[in-house]
């Protein structure tokens, strides 16, 4: 006799069941990339309009609160970035998260109606808590979400979302000014990064805790009801399970700076993942993304093309990024990184020489570019994929957060200091600022070549075992 009953779903493999699930957590969580990304992205073209006087729709802006005004959010984010690492271990991932969106809320609106330039700054430097803070808690969510397997390329989708969102603040900037044409667009422009904090807060309505940040509160079991929902094996389950009870057996009395303190090989990771912040932003990649229109123009460019050129930089770093997630997961860290400071030295010698022995013309302004999207090529496909993903597994479980920020704290000041610096530089020493970017690339790829340890293919709990026994042989 036929049943009645509605027929029996399709079968999904559990493998299936649960890439979808950690992937939806991975697009939750990266809401707080993008936003952080079109919020460094946006300034570039918001700036021109604030620098209007008050009664035409601008702040009057001058060269000196430019700078002012984009410094804001670079040193807030130094701050949120070690705010949030110990208020991730305190209260969890998914909270610190939830929390942010809030400031990312509050930021963007104050920014969008600010009446004043100090307002402006204060703001900017609001905007700046929640971007440091989604730059050191987000890679760390999804990394302990993913498996081992997944958790390259889920987490290299952090590197991905940022780059979306300066794209997409780069073409939004531009089709604001064409169609608009009013003084006070840069409101406007301002207030679509309202967008992905309201995703971010909704977001992590849906997703659950991190079951690592869990099980290092000694909850057990609501640690395996999320790895039920986010693991395809009971096998799996328990022996991450396992896993996870050992280490807080071992560092259930080390927790927080105390640890640092008092372990030399957690120490050693710290300058390590210190050393790796000063790496990525010694490439010189913020000199071009703030800088390159000014590179051009001293190159003879116009001011038009000039700032098209910026939508360039967004197209590269976009398609790089797609490439980057792939190799990342074929390809170890530590080859990753060396291969990509060949490249960088290259091009950073290379546009030194352009700009130093080729006459003034459209050949130069055409060859200048040229390296400059080969630089950030390979920056962004080789290394900074490569350097968000470190951060978010070099550090042992306890103390995890609160090291991931200050790594990232100190990768924010190395920011500024590019950011600051550079303009002073092409202006003492012009072209040749590019042979002493390649230089100090030098110093960096040596760093890498004897100081980075290999991680991959390991969970987040055999990594830490395998760190401590590499460190620690010379201690």
């Amino acid at each position: 006799m036929p049943s009645h009953s509605e027929p029996p779903a399709k079968a999904v493999p559990p493998d299936t069941k649960e890439s979808r699930f950690v992937f939806k957590v991975a697009i939750a969580a990266t809401m707080g990339a993008l936003a952080f990304g079109y919020d460094t992205g946006v300034i570039s073209g918001a700036l021109p309009f604030m620098s209007a006087p008050l009664e035409q729709g601008g702040l009057g802006l001058t060269p000196v609160t430019d700078g002012i005004v984009t410094s804001a959010l670079v040193f807030g984010a130094a701050i949120g970035s070690l705010m949030a690492g110990t208020l991730s271990d305190k209260y969890g991932r998914r909270s610190t998260l939830m929390g942010l969106s809030l400031v990312f809320l509050i930021g963007v609106l104050g920014t969008t109606f600010a009446p004043s330039v100090a307002i402006m700054v204060a703001m900017r430097f609001v905007l700046g808590l929640a971007v440091g803070g989604a730059s050191s808690t987000v890679p760390v969510f999804i990394a302990e979400m993913a498996g081992p397997s997944r958790r390259a390329r889920l987490v290299s989708q952090n590197e991905l979302m940022i780059v979306s969102g300066q794209l997409i603040a780069y073409i939004l900037n531009a089709a604001l000014a064409h169609f608009y044409g009013s003084p006070d667009v840069w409101r406007y422009m301002l207030a679509i990064a309202a967008v992905p904090a309201i995703l971010l807060g909704l977001g992590m309505l849906m997703v659950p805790a991190s079951p690592r940040w869990l099980a290092s509160k000694n909850r057990m079991e609501d640690a395996r009801a999320v790895l039920e929902q986010i693991r395809s094996s009971e096998k799996q389950i328990e022996r991450e399970l396992d896993e996870m009870v050992k280490l807080n057996e071992i560092d259930r009395d080390q927790a927080g700076w105390s640890a640092v303190f008092g372990t030399p090989w957690i120490r050693k990771l710290l300058w390590i993942g210190i050393g790796l912040g000063f790496v990525a932003q010694f490439t010189g990649v913020n000199a071009f993304m703030y800088f390159t229109p000014i590179i051009l123009k001293s190159t003879g460019l116009g001011t038009n093309a000039a700032l098209t050129a910026t939508i360039g930089n967004g197209v590269v770093a976009l398609i790089a990024t797609f490439i980057g997630i792939w190799l990342i997961g074929k390809h170890g860290r530590r080859p990753m990184l060396m291969t990509g400071l060949g490249f960088v030295i290259a091009t950073q010698a290379a546009l030194g020489a352009v700009l130093l022995l080729m006459p003034e013309g459209l050949f130069k302004s055409y060859a200048a570019l040229a390296c400059i999207l080969c630089f950030l090529l390979f920056m962004q496909m080789l290394i900074s994929p490569v350097y968000w993903l470190l951060m978010s597994e070099l550090f042992p479980m306890h103390v995890r957060g609160v090291l991931t920020g200050t790594a990232v704290a100190c990768q924010w000041v190395f920011n500024g200091l590019v950011a600051l610096l550079f303009p002073i530089a092409m202006a003492h020493f012009g072209s040749a600022t590019f042979f002493v970017f390649a230089g100090i690339n030098v110093l960096s790829l040596i760093f890498v070549t004897t100081c980075l340890p290999e991680t991959k293919g390991k969970s987040l709990e055999g990594l830490e075992t395998f760190l401590e026994k590499e460190l620690g042989k010379s201690n």
